[in-house]
């Protein structure tokens, strides 16, 4: 027993780094067919005719389908996947006459290979009636071009949090526009997905077998029934290795959905790997928030006062990326104390892909928007940025803390981690290195760069599927089989709750096997994100374990001749408490159990009330080149509290993995449109991302602020890295030059864009 906290390799990477796992994309499926999607070249305009026919005559061709083909079958409009989004905004899964961003669907084309079926995509001719692409998000408020006519408006969902902001009282007020932009998520896997529907049965039904890259069989397999208008039974969805998600494989597709559909049209299974230039047109992208702040305090460096106005980018159809300011609202004052605080946000349709979840999806944007804030803030009456958040910082004992807008956080130390990311990094070193770089008037300036940040995990409490049982091997060897319905992407659940089992049953950690991403094996689950998975997924397993435990003793309590309240089990062996020289094993107990016709298992029954909140400090040097604008990234400081930790090694992982893709959004990374639509950074020659040559090594920290809301004390971590990585570089870049007159650069702080900072205090 006694794996909690330990740091265990992951069980899931022999596999994975030999070539064994299991992708979608590997899958043999003999005589599918290939689907390859045409997509629109043009981002807003109506479609006056569709020519398939060369397209259907190339070789190897099993089939090309339009919205015509749809219609007449009677499906097209894709179900709603959030139910406050205005039903007259409705996304066809193929367009329907109108198309609103480059890249959406027009037809599917169905060949024996997919060199087949991309020869043939291309011969598919579509003519365009363009009309006016509205890309701006402030153009897309004004109503001058609509999207959706019949609706009315570009805008469609406001929202608020807290009460309006009282800045009367303040000796300094600071107000910037701050721009968090675009992302393309990015993962290693794009969008694959097959679909094959199975022989009928004696009933006659055929059940449709569907695998998927995603972030949740259960909710894509209901996603389909809704479209489809099958029973669940009918429908079997299978989720295995997946390369990668960052919340935008938590949501279906019209390229996943319309599979099954295909499969029926032309006899055979059919499958769909999408390609780079595809996934960063097409796969959901994050952030595309235009923030207007406002703070203001008194000069010994008291905040009294912030305010935001949002502007939020839906994208051509709205989904969950119109809501992503709800989070943000709820995470507004970050881990100050500003009681006095407001935020009002607009959510606008525009001529682009739409914004969905993105590691973190409305909390970063909120840490972003304050941390720089709090620096401008520290700036203007001329206060070390440190101090002032430790004047301003959330006290320990102040928890459960209701912030400004209503959120109760959980459990934290802010000033400890505050304090700990000052000792290990050597803050006031670093602040005298500056300080005689600045008085040398180096053409290298240094930048220390802040962030102390709070986000809110399992947002919507909730519960998720575990299930436990022990039984025999064939060689006698007791084994335990976990069901779990979360659904793992990277984050190593395989491990993390095999030593969740073992720590409580003490069965060896290798004997266990984890399951998961199957509907048929699994009786539920839920989209897996949010950093929601230990404090939930891993109670129930904790707690289905315990299960397991009890009906143990109970049988072991016969062999022991021992009251069932005397019995221990104890480093995988059952004795009377008092007496451990006496003892009876698993295997002792399993066999019992199978003589007398009773399972060893259990299910755990947890469900989380409300969310949790991980905090952390990280710290960013920079070392920014005063003629060309350079930034190199020099040293990166974090320390992260995500309340207990299961597994120490995973954690790190998961903050490494945050920190880069941080570092990535600060100074690399950027979707952007032309005024007409058309996407300038559509595959990584153009789209910027940091390389193992630009990430330094880290050094990371963890504290444990046990969280009162789940039996582990969990908070989870997997956005943690992401959150506080971005503004403390920021601050990093904009802090190197705030001597020279540099007040605020937007991300990413590319050379370019610090150069042009420059030249502008001249």
């Amino acid at each position: 027993m006694g794996m909690i906290g330990e740091r265990i390799l992951r069980t899931e990477d022999p596999d994975l780094v030999t070539g064994r796992g299991t992708f979608v994309d590997n899958l043999s499926l003999p005589g599918a067919g290939h689907v390859v999607y045409v997509r629109s070249s043009v981002a807003h305009a109506r479609i006056t005719n569709i020519d398939t026919k060369a397209a259907s005559s190339m070789p190897g061709v099993l089939g090309v389908f339009t919205c015509a083909d749809l219609n007449a079958d009677g499906l097209n409009f894709v179900p709603i996947d959030m139910p406050l989004l205005p039903a007259g905004i409705r996304r066809p899964a193929l367009a329907d006459g109108t198309v609103r961003y480059v890249g959406e669907l027009i037809a599917a084309v169905v060949a024996e290979s997919r060199a087949q079926a991309v020869d043939a995509a291309e011969q598919v001719f579509v003519d365009y009636d363009a009309l006016h692409a509205v890309v701006d998000p402030e153009e897309a408020l004004t109503d001058q071009t609509l999207l959706f006519p019949d609706f009315g408006t570009n805008t469609i969902v406001n929202l608020e949090a807290g009460q309006a902001a009282d800045f009367s009282q303040c000796e300094v007020v600071v107000s910037q526009r701050i721009i968090n932009q675009r992302i393309a998520p990015s993962p290693l896997e794009g969008r694959v997905a097959a679909s094959r529907w199975e022989e009928a049965g004696p009933d006659g039904v055929s059940r449709l077998t569907h695998w998927q890259a995603c972030q949740g069989a259960h909710p894509i397999r209901n996603q389909l029934c809704a479209f489809y208008g099958l029973p669940a039974e009918q429908i079997r969805v299978i989720t295995p290795d997946v390369g990668g998600g960052f919340g935008a494989k938590a949501f279906f597709y019209p390229e996943d959905m319309l599979l099954p559909w295909l499969a029926k049209r032309v006899g055979r299974a059919v499958r769909y790997t999408e390609s780079r230039t595809e996934s960063m047109n097409g796969l959901g992208h994050g952030r595309g928030q235009i923030q207007d702040i406002r703070i203001g305090g008194t000069r010994d460096g008291k905040i009294l006062a912030y305010d935001m106005q949002v502007i939020q980018e839906a994208g051509a159809y709205a989904r969950f990326g119109a809501f992503l300011p709800f989070m943000t609202g709820r995470m507004l004052t970050g881990t100050y104390h500003i009681p006095n605080a407001y935020m009002s946000s607009r959510s606008v349709v525009t001529n682009t892909v739409p914004t969905l979840a993105y590691r973190g999806a409305g909390r970063p944007e909120a840490a972003a928007a304050i941390e720089r804030a709090v620096d401008l803030f520290a700036v203007e009456i001329g206060m070390d940025p440190a101090r002032v958040r430790e004047v301003n910082l959330v006290a320990k004992d102040q928890f459960p803390y209701t912030n400004g807008t209503g959120t109760t956080y959980d459990s934290g130390d802010y000033p400890g981690s505050l304090e700990q990311l000052l000792d290990v990094s050597h803050y006031a070193q670093l602040r005298d290195e500056q300080k005689r770089r600045r008085e040398s008037n180096d053409q290298v300036q240094l930048g220390l760069g802040l962030a102390v940040y709070v986000e809110i995990t399992a947002m919507s409490g909730g519960s998720e599927f575990g299930f436990v049982e022990v039984t025999t091997n064939d060689d006698g060897g007791v084994h335990a089989k976990v069901i779990t319905g979360t659904t793992p992407y990277g984050q190593g659940h395989r491990t993390t709750w095999a030593m969740l089992v073992s720590d409580r049953l003490g069965i060896p950690f290798e004997n266990i096997t984890v399951i998961h991403g199957d509907t048929d094996a699994v009786k539920s689950g839920e989209i897996t994100g949010g950093s929601r998975s230990v404090q939930i997924g891993g109670t129930n397993v904790w707690r289905a374990a315990g299960v397991v435990a009890d009906k143990a003793r109970q049988i072991a309590s016969r062999l022991l001749e021992a009251s069932v309240d005397d019995v221990v089990l104890e480093d995988g062996r059952f004795h009377v408490a008092g007496t451990p020289a006496v003892t009876r094993t698993w295997a002792d107990v399993v066999v019992t159990a199978q003589a007398m016709g009773e399972r060893l298992d259990g299910e755990g029954d947890f469900a989380q009330a409300s969310g949790t909140f991980p905090s952390g400090a990280h710290l960013a040097v920079v070392e920014v080149d005063t003629e060309t604008g350079k930034v190199k990234l020099r040293d990166m400081f974090a320390v992260d509290d995500a309340g207990r930790i299961v597994n120490t090694l995973l954690a790190e992982g998961q903050v490494h993995g945050g920190l880069a893709q941080g570092i990535g959004q600060a100074l690399y990374e950027e979707f952007i449109y032309d005024a007409d639509g058309n996407p300038l950074t559509g595959n990584f020659a153009d789209y910027g991302f940091p390389s193992a040559a630009e990430v330094p090594s880290f050094v990371t920290v963890h504290m444990e602020s046990p969280s009162p809301m789940n039996d582990l004390g969990a908070k989870g971590i997997g956005e943690s890295g992401t959150i506080g990585a971005t503004p403390a570089v920021q601050n990093a870049v904009v802090d190197a030059l705030s001597h020279l007159g540099v007040r605020h650069i937007d991300m990413p702080c590319t050379a370019e864009r610090v150069w042009r900072a420059l030249e502008a205090t001249k």
